[in-house]
C-alpha cells in the first residue's frame, strides 16, 4: 500500500483535492476532520481538564478553545500534547482498515505534514499549491478570517517554496478544478507505474 502525504499551506487547495481523491476512489485520512470528531469524544474531557470552561454539553467550543490559545504558545503546545497522539491513533486505525481492505494507494491529509515531522511517515509527498494572490483570496474571504490570523497562521506554516521543494510531487490549484482533478489522475496513473 502506498501511503501519500498530502500537504499544503492554508488556502492552497488541499480540501478540494483530498475531495478528488475521494471522488477518484482513494481512502483519504484528514487530519482536520478527525480533531473535529475527537473534539465532540475522547479529547473533549482531556481538553477541559486543561483549559477549564472551553466545553459546553460535553463538545469543546472551537471559539472558546481559540480564545484560550491562540497567540499563547504555551497553551498551543499544551494543547498539542493532547490532541496530536489521539489524531496519530485515528490516523493508524484508518491505515489498518485500508490495508485490511486491500487498498493500493491511501492519502493522509495532514496541514502540518512537514512541520510535525510526518514526511518520515509516509512513501511519497504530494504538496497543494496556488500563487500567493489566489491564496490570500481565498483564505481572506473565510468567514471569521482576519489578517492577523491569516498572519499567525502563516507564521506556524513552512512557506510555501519550502514545502514545494521538498515534495515528491505538487498539484497547482490555480487554475480551476477540473485542471487540478486532471492533475491528480496524471499522479495517480503515475504511483500506479511504480
Amino acid at each position: 500500500m502506498i501511503i501519500v502525504g498530502l500537504t499544503g499551506s492554508i488556502g492552497m487547495g488541499k480540501s478540494a483535492t483530498a475531495a478528488i481523491f475521494r471522488e477518484l476512489g482513494v481512502p483519504v485520512h484528514d487530519s482536520d476532520s478527525a480533531v473535529h470528531e475527537l473534539y465532540r469524544g475522547e479529547a473533549a474531557p482531556l481538553i477541559e481538564q486543561a483549559f477549564p470552561g472551553v466545553t459546553t454539553d460535553g463538545v469543546v467550543d472551537r471559539q472558546k478553545l481559540g480564545a484560550r490559545v491562540f497567540g499563547d504558545a504555551e497553551a498551543m503546545r499544551r494543547l498539542e500534547t493532547i490532541v496530536h497522539p489521539l489524531v496519530g491513533a485515528h490516523r493508524e486505525a484508518f491505515l489498518e482498515r485500508s490495508r485490511a481492505a486491500g487498498a493500493p494507494i491511501v492519502v493522509l491529509d495532514i496541514p502540518l505534514l512537514f512541520e510535525i515531522g510526518g514526511e518520515k511517515d509516509v512513501d511519497v509527498i504530494l504538496v497543494v499549491t496556488a500563487d500567493e494572490k489566489k491564496q490570500r483570496a481565498r483564505v481572506m474571504s473565510r468567514p471569521g478570517m482576519t489578517q492577523e490570523k491569516f498572519s499567525a497562521i502563516l507564521a506556524k506554516q513552512m512557506p510555501d517554496a519550502v514545502k514545494r521543494s521538498k515534495a515528491h510531487y505538487t498539484i497547482d490549484t490555480g487554475h480551476g478544478f477540473e485542471n487540478a482533478k486532471a492533475q491528480v489522475k496524471d499522479f495517480l496513473a503515475s504511483l500506479a507505474g511504480r
